[in-house]
């Protein structure tokens, strides 16, 4: 345990340590001796923001990054959307956002797990085209059944 007086007494409980991620620069400012320990806790917050401008990164990968963000919080604004106002545009904006969302994240699964470069192009060949049926299958049903909307309703209303 830290002795925070100098001392030579520990205190009766330990002393919380936060990390500087979960701490914004404006609201605290650090004495120039803790910026050592901030320092060793970045790394922890680089990992859950936008991909960094570093060698072999470029532009178009934080611009996916800023897409994916973009679809989940266009899918929170469209299943309200669903169910006060269903109908056409809201069925295709569905089919197109699930689809692209779905395709995404299976696409990280694949970077995650799949490894040799035959078998990566395999599983992402396999992945576009389970993504054009998905999309394709969406759209099949919009036109010519009850919509997805409609259909979601339907499953509620059992």
């Amino acid at each position: 345990m830290r002795d925070p007086g100098g001392c030579g007494i520990p205190p009766l409980t330990p002393t919380p340590v936060v990390p500087a991620a979960l701490l914004g620069s404006a609201l605290l400012r650090r004495p120039a001796a803790l910026g050592a320990a901030a320092a060793r806790c970045a790394p922890a917050r680089e990992s859950h923001g936008p991909p960094r401008q570093e060698h072999g990164s470029s532009r178009a990968a934080s611009l996916h990054w800023t897409g994916e963000r973009a679809v989940s919080v266009l899918l929170l604004g469209l299943l309200p959307a669903a169910y006060l106002c269903p109908g056409p545009a809201v069925d295709y904006s569905l089919a197109a956002a699930l689809t692209l969302h779905g395709h995404w994240g299976l696409g990280q699964v694949i970077t995650d797990y799949v490894h040799g470069d035959v078998p990566n192009k395999a599983a992402n060949m396999g992945l576009y085209v389970l993504s054009a049926l998905t999309f394709a299958g969406l759209c099949h049903f919009n036109y010519h059944d009850v919509g997805i909307c409609k259909a979601v309703a339907m499953l509620w209303s059992l």
